[in-house]
């Protein structure tokens, strides 16, 4: 499960019954009498009763889903460029959030590739790298920090020499076998990417709207800052996903404009269908947002250290697995009967309590 530069899943909540798993709650379910059930019962007591199990049907129902989140990732492999700055000033600012990303993904127990300034074939390189590494089940996270332009055709990520384009990039990720894929693309212009870059299962973040916001964007600065202030972990679960990276990032950058008493020269959006145009604000409603909340970047805490330990990968992986099929699950509670979300809700949070358990034994 370990193989390559380095790997990465969800994260685990805080305490395995007890008040850590009341930000679960609030963030998995909206079915108030499958909570109150949990919270009245003693774990002990819930685990040792066969007659709270699921039926047949609806164990093998959520095995389903746990085979899904199981093969989304086996191994996280990241890769931050920081690009031209133009003036010492921008060149300092781009590798200063390269390496802080860095060294955030590294106390993660990731081993990320930075590359400071490269050229295009640099970049190309590493990339042909993991197209030969990577396998179908992994996932990769692919940063850029610096200035982009476009042309109203193209975006271009500045570089020395030849600037590489949105397309270029496009067809080098397309060609890693990676099937979970994040781009986050933290540069001016950077909207003008997401009609090359998006695809399905592919997330795409820009920190601008579309390729006219020209200024600098500072959006590098506090995605930085989310992969490791706990703060950015709104479910409170030690883990930090894709999407609540962005709006951490997103809500600093406007407090940022904000508190300069300027208006703001740039606009972070989210892809993850593979056909829009990205959104500002993701939802149930306009469909953005349901991968990138399943897309861990870095783990936390706890997390981080049970990520290093050989004796509990395989717990947490399950941990995570389960994680992601509730999360799944509650996306897709309108498609389902009510009887049968609470079945299904009910078998993968016993799983989920039992795996838990597990994990905090010494």
């Amino acid at each position: 499960m370990w193989s390559g530069l380095s790997v990465c899943h969800a994260g685990t909540p805080p305490g395995a019954f007890g008040c850590g798993y009341a930000a679960l709650w609030g963030r998995l379910v909206t079915c108030e009498p499958i909570v109150n059930r949990f919270r009245r019962a003693p774990a002990r007591q819930l685990l040792d009763k066969p007659k709270s199990w699921p039926t047949p049907r609806v164990r093998s129902l959520i095995w389903a889903l746990l085979a899904c989140a199981f093969s989304a990732h086996a191994a996280t492999y990241y890769v931050a460029i920081s690009g031209l700055g133009g003036e010492p000033d921008y060149d300092q600012r781009f590798k200063m959030w390269a390496e802080d990303i860095d060294g955030s993904i590294k106390k993660a127990g990731g081993n990320p590739i930075t590359l400071i300034a490269p050229n295009r074939d640099q970049i190309r390189a590493r990339l042909e790298e993991l197209s030969r590494t990577a396998k179908p089940d992994d996932a990769l996270v692919l940063m850029l920090i610096g200035h982009g332009s476009y042309d109203g055709v193209d975006y271009k990520f500045n570089i020395p020499g030849p600037d590489i384009t949105a397309g270029e990039l496009a067809a080098a990720l397309d060609r890693i076998p990676a099937t979970r894929q994040c781009v986050v693309v933290m540069t001016s212009s950077s909207g003008g990417a997401i009609a090359a870059l998006r695809k399905e299962g592919r997330v795409v973040i820009a920190s601008t709207k579309s390729g006219t916001e020209k200024n600098a964007s500072m959006f590098a600065r506090y995605w930085a800052e989310a992969l490791r202030d706990p703060a950015a972990d709104s479910d409170k679960n030690e883990a930090v996903t894709a999407l609540e990276a962005f709006l951490f990032a997103q809500h600093k950058v406007a407090e940022y404009f904000d508190s300069q008493k300027r208006l703001a020269t740039e606009h972070a959006v989210l892809e993850d269908t593979g056909k829009g145009e990205g959104e500002r604000t993701p939802s149930v409603e306009n469909g953005e947002g349901k991968l990138a909340g399943s897309f861990t970047v870095v783990r936390l805490g706890a997390n981080a250290a049970a990520a290093r330990d050989p004796a509990k990968r395989e717990l947490l992986a399950k941990k995570e697995a389960l994680e992601q099929a509730i999360d799944k699950l509650k996306y897709d509670k309108a498609a389902l009967a009510a009887a049968e979300y609470k079945r299904q809700l009910t078998g993968l949070l016993l799983e989920l309590a039992r795996t838990q358990e597990a994990l905090d034994k010494p």
